[in-house]
């Protein structure tokens, strides 16, 4: 997902003054409206707003899920569609008509009922207003339109026939509070929040505090714990501290040296999960507008697939993984994560190029580059010289690249290391001014959004790079023609076959190189809480899951007197992927959304 310049002059402003505190608190404690201990989370993030239309950013767009329900959730145990605001739904004419029934005596969290009205008015603001579709206008881009014949009943009508189901993954907001709302897109949606998820946000106030309450009128039943407060640490070594000393109750996104210090900490249950994001490099294939219009500064010689085929055959992605992670996660095959199987590129797919340096050496020979001085490849007088840019403040990025360099140079490619903090590496691979880079999402239980990022359609409007959401820059009329194809196959394993073949094409065309699906290394104080709910329910991950389900089940420990404090301190908020900014001296954690970059959810 793009970082808007905005956004990126309020980071690193709210940077600079967590900086000069380190971990940052507010005045005085609010406590919760419920009943029932608050879960303490230590995290360091970026919030640009909680407002569900154009959120970009991972870390408020998974606190949203807490908030606000959609019509259909991501079911716990698989990330199917299950039960949400609707109870059930039925497609007619062929996919070309969803039709929803929503449940009875759904209330908002201020009392007010639940209508097929809010509903309509969700979906009709993000058809009709531009600015309103920027965080999940790819998934309407089927609807024609929306009708409500009653209260409990919505219909949406497709322009083609559609599979995956629309009524998932877009927060429904009350209409009543919303419709009242002068300028919808700019509202932050940062205090006393109207919501119908298991929490509600009731407090806000940057890099320091996220307060949310439990909503007594959640559908599925309240929740057994008072809230959810995010306190901010200015870096990760600091959370770990703050949990062993019992001044937070959980942690997630832990280096394998801190997961593995805590594997006998007192009063701590560390956790291993299957993640449902990936790690990668992006390759700059030539950035271009949807119209077509060159932009960046890309190295040219990027643009022949030999070389970024070469470059993913120069890469031993095993060794890389072994000793950046130390083998605590999956190999990847492509975007699409093991988490969610069915999908995924089958690790025996017969487009899979091994490691074999060789191989890359004939690539490239091919491609008319020849060994020169100090066996660095030249073409037309040019050196194959390629910049890497990464997070300097982030340890998977910098130990990465010390890998990277010398397996480049062994295939011809000066690898030029151009380290720098979060907040460059944005807006530079957002201008498309950058050779490579490392990235990552997190994706969501069905493809499509995963695969629309991937489309022509999607990339930036304009010559900065913004207006669009693109995953890689990416763009093959055949892979768009695909997408409409998996869009419209209501057959599942006909769309599966779709499905991995559009991953098959990208992987060959390599505008990016999918290293690994990590482990999501988490941790939490057992003698405070329990019963964390995993997503999926066989191995999965607590914090930051395509659903509610992490906390809602969370409980006090038996014994443990109530739990954690029944009050909130101050601080910041929330539990996921991260980006280091190195600003002023200090560290603050920037986190895209990109689904995720993730991401990325």
């Amino acid at each position: 997902m793009q970082f808007g310049s905005r956004a990126l002059r309020s980071a690193v402003a709210i940077s600079a003054v967590a900086l000069l505190t380190g971990s940052v608190g507010g005045v005085g404690a609010a406590r919760a409206d419920s009943s029932g201990p608050i879960l303490r989370i230590a995290t360091a993030g970026f919030v640009d707003s909680f407002n569900p239309f154009t959120s970009i950013y991972l870390l408020p767009t998974n606190s949203i899920r807490y908030m606000y329900e959609s019509l259909v959730q991501n079911s716990q145990e698989d990330g199917s569609p299950t039960k949400g605001l609707a109870d059930h739904w039925e497609t007619k004419q062929g996919g070309r008509q969803w039709v929803f029934t929503l449940q009875d005596g759904l209330k908002w969290s201020d009392d007010q009922p639940i209508t097929s009205a809010d509903v309509k008015y969700t979906y009709d603001q993000m058809m009709t207003v531009p600015e309103l579709g920027e965080a999940n206008g790819n998934l309407i881009t089927n609807f024609a339109s929306v009708e409500t014949p009653d209260d409990k009943t919505v219909v949406i009508n497709m322009k083609s026939p559609q599979a995956p189901n629309p009524g998932a993954e877009i927060p429904i907001v009350p209409k009543h509070v919303w419709e009242k709302i002068k300028n919808p897109a700019d509202y932050p949606n940062d205090k006393n929040l109207v919501g119908s998820g298991p929490f509600v946000l009731t407090d806000y106030k940057a890099s320091q505090r996220i307060n949310l309450t439990a909503n007594k009128n959640f559908w599925r039943g309240e929740p057994k714990i008072g809230g959810l407060q995010y306190i901010y640490y200015t870096n990760s070594d600091a959370q770990v501290q703050a949990l062993r000393a019992g001044d937070v109750d959980f942690a997630t996104q832990l280096s394998t040296t801190q997961f593995d210090a805590l594997q006998n900490a007192q009063n701590v249950t560390t956790h291993e999960g299957h993640n449902r994001r990936y790690f990668s490099i992006s390759i700059n294939v030539g950035m271009e507008t949807r119209d077509g219009k060159p932009f960046g500064n890309g190295n040219p010689a990027l643009q022949d697939v030999n070389v970024r085929q070469a470059i993913r055959q120069g890469i031993d992605s095993k060794s890389l993984m072994q000793n950046v992670i130390d083998g605590k996660g999956e190999l990847a095959t492509s975007f699409l994560p093991k988490a969610f199987d069915k999908w995924h590129l089958p690790d025996d797919s017969s487009v899979l190029m091994k490691y074999d340096p060789e191989a890359a050496k004939r690539k490239l020979d091919a491609a008319g580059w020849t060994v020169g001085p100090g066996g660095i490849r030249h073409k037309d007088g040019k050196r194959l010289s390629l910049r890497l840019l990464i997070d300097s403040g982030e340890a998977q990025n910098t130990k990465s690249a010390e890998y990277l360099r010398p397996w480049m140079k062994a295939i011809g490619i000066d690898l030029q290391i151009k380290a720098t903090d979060a907040d460059t590496v944005s807006a530079d691979s957002i201008a498309g001014n950058y050779d490579m880079y490392f990235t990552g999402w997190s994706t969501n239980p069905d493809p499509d959004y995963q695969l629309g990022i991937n489309t022509c359609g999607n990339r930036a409007l304009t010559t900065d790079g913004n207006g669009g959401t693109s995953q890689d820059g990416y763009c093959d009329p055949e892979f768009d023609r695909l997408f409409a194809a998996q869009r419209s196959a209501m057959d599942e394993k006909q769309r599966i076959d779709i499905v991995r073949q559009m991953q098959e094409m990208n992987y060959t065309a390599t505008p990016q190189i999918a290293l690994w699906y990590p482990d999501m290394l988490e941790a939490y104080r057992s003698d405070r809480f329990d019963d964390f709910g995993l997503q999926p329910s066989d191995g999965g991950i607590i914090a930051n899951q395509a659903g509610y389900w992490g906390f809602l089940s969370a409980r006090p420990a038996s014994g443990s007197g109530g739990g954690g404090s029944s009050s909130y301190n101050t601080g910041v908020i929330l539990v996921v992927a991260v980006f280091a900014a190195a600003i002023g001296g200090g560290a603050v954690y920037l986190v895209m959304r990109r689904r995720d970059l993730d991401t990325t959810e």
